[in-house]
């Protein structure tokens, strides 16, 4: 599976690129034919508690996933976004499956 991380109007730091990079690896425990994962990193200037978001698409055979949450850190966003991911495969491969 091929993983991009790109940050918008910022640099990330590799601590936090190798955090994702784990996280969104476990998903193919769930789902095995992932072909390709985007992590976009975004801060909202608007706010100023929970401003971080990760959005997270993910590429399968025919068919794309898309998560998104906002947290105080990129690490917790990062997190919540996996396990909507997590749950978004279950519920595909169940399909897939059935």
């Amino acid at each position: 599976m091929e993983v991009d991380i790109q940050s918008v109007g910022f640099s990330v730091d590799q601590k936090l690129v190798g955090f994702i990079n784990e996280k969104i690896e476990r998903l193919t425990h769930f789902y095995d034919r992932i072909v390709f994962a985007e992590v976009f990193l975004k801060v909202d200037r608007k706010s100023a508690q929970q401003n971080k978001i990760v959005e997270i698409k993910l590429g399968l055979p025919r068919k794309e996933l898309f998560s998104k949450k906002q947290c105080d850190t990129f690490e917790e966003a990062a997190v919540e976004a996996v396990e909507a991911s997590r749950r978004q495969l279950t519920k595909h491969k169940g399909k897939v499956l059935a």
